[in-house]
């Protein structure tokens, strides 16, 4: 059998995972920083909690987990005659992989909501699977790095997290814009177009940074707006400023969303910012739980899409029976930070030297006194390997070079003889003999340099 993997799925070799956990590390110690703890939630969840919470789009996009046994047999027979996938599902599937990490933590919060305090800041670095099509910087299993608040409407938070966000793109070497919108300015366009409720509007806007203004204008004309709805919706798309949004949507909800908007860009006025963070009328946010603040992270140089995104949700909560339970958070695309770090070699270099030191010998009675020179180097916490057997020395220069160690102890007859081991600077090319104390406190004195 030929190995495989399935589609949107991969493998990450040694020097991947390093890189990745460089970039996790540095959004870890952002979020530490401002006083979010860790939380973990399960890889499965019962559909119930996942569905309708995405939208259409997205409940097509959930993995679903067929029941355990035989999960035809009590099937009724009309139903699989029909074959109506939508009848037949909540039949043969009771459970789900998270979709994202956001609905999981609103589930979490309901169930544990006497054992924390509010309002509650976490963090939480974990996979996430969709039923997508892959493509570049989208993968079917990929991880995300979110962050959130509840328990408060206090708009400080908001402020915050475009904070985090600002500094963990600048602490990465990524030049990004933060672009931020209310869903009450949204909403209040809704009710200046005379619309009782619109989700294809909202949809078809957040296609603006990949098809523009008039792709999005033209799209509206099909969906059969009439010419003054069109002119509203350009001259909103066109606005820049939030003084200019009130203007053209007075008297709406909007200006509860343009006062906020307002007060959050206040608390960041004495904020020295690495990036820009601007009001974007045109950012929509496609997921149905955002009812307040939104935002989204874009690289203007990229040709993949967001790199991050999130808002505030007044009632997540609530469909777990928890009520007045308000929330804000923000995710960041991990996939996609990590593919754009990579193209402009933005990793430090030596991230894959973890391990300092190889012990190299030629002779087969060595083997006992390297293993125990091995253990005195690892209990003196230095990270070392051995090369299993003795072998020609060429061959395990070759070996060392391949993983990239940057010491090897040498121990041919003589020196073993002499108690005096050759350590070799593979990088350098200099090389001291040296008894096996003095070959640590070397080592120790590199690691820490």
């Amino acid at each position: 059998m030929k190995a495989s993997l399935p589609q949107g799925v991969r493998d990450f070799l040694p020097a991947q995972v390093h890189r990745r956990q460089y970039m996790f590390d540095v959004i870890k110690s952002v979020f530490t920083r401002f006083g979010y703890e860790p939380i973990e939630t399960p890889v499965i969840e019962n559909l119930s909690t996942l569905t309708g919470k995405y939208g259409e789009e997205g409940d097509r996009l959930l993995f679903k987990i067929l029941n355990n046994g035989d999960f035809l047999a009590k099937v009724d027979q009309s139903i699989l005659t029909k074959k109506n996938s939508k009848s037949l599902l909540p039949k043969i599937s009771k459970r789900g992989m998270r979709y994202d990490l956001t609905v999981p933590f609103a589930r979490f919060v309901s169930m544990h909501l006497h054992e924390l305090p509010i309002p509650f800041k976490r963090y939480q670095i974990q996979p996430v699977w969709r039923a997508d099509r892959p493509q570049k910087g989208r993968f079917r299993e990929f991880y995300q790095c979110d962050v959130d608040v509840v328990g408060s409407d206090a708009l400080v938070y908001e402020a915050e997290l475009l904070q985090i966000y600002d500094q963990v793109f600048d602490q990465l070497g990524l030049q990004v814009k933060i672009q931020v919108n209310h869903r009450q300015i949204l909403q209040g366009l809704i009710q200046k177009l005379d619309l009782a409720q619109d989700n294809k509007l909202i949809t078809t806007m957040d296609k603006l940074d990949k098809i523009g203004l008039e792709g999005v204008l033209l799209e509206l004309t099909k969906q059969e707006y009439g010419q003054q709805q069109i002119d509203l919706i350009r001259a909103y798309l066109r606005s820049s400023t939030l003084s200019e949004v009130r203007e053209l949507l007075p008297e709406t909800s909007a200006i509860q969303g343009i006062e906020e908007l307002e007060e959050i860009f206040g608390y960041l006025e004495n904020y020295t910012k690495q990036n820009q963070i601007l009001f974007t009328p045109g950012l929509a946010r496609g997921l149905d739980y955002y009812t307040g603040f939104i935002v989204e992270i874009n690289d203007p140089k990229a040709e993949m899409s967001s790199l991050g995104g999130g808002g505030r949700y007044a009632n997540l909560t609530e469909v777990f029976g928890v009520k007045n339970m308000s929330g804000v958070g923000v995710s960041f695309g991990a996939e996609r930070i990590y593919q754009l770090m990579d193209e402009r070699a933005l990793f430090p270099q030596n991230l894959s030297n973890t391990i300092r030191c190889i012990i190299l010998y030629d002779i087969p009675q060595a083997q006992s006194t390297v293993f125990d020179l091995l253990s005195t180097l690892r209990t003196a916490g230095i990270p070392s390997v051995m090369y299993p057997e003795a072998a020609k020395f060429k061959k395990q220069f070759k070996y060392a070079e391949r993983i990239q160690v940057p010491y090897a102890i040498v121990i041919g007859q003589s020196e073993l003889d002499s108690g005096l081991y050759t350590l070799k600077d593979l990088n350098g090319g200099t090389q001291q003999s040296l008894e096996a104390l003095s070959i640590i406190d070397t080592l120790k004195n590199e690691i820490i340099r």
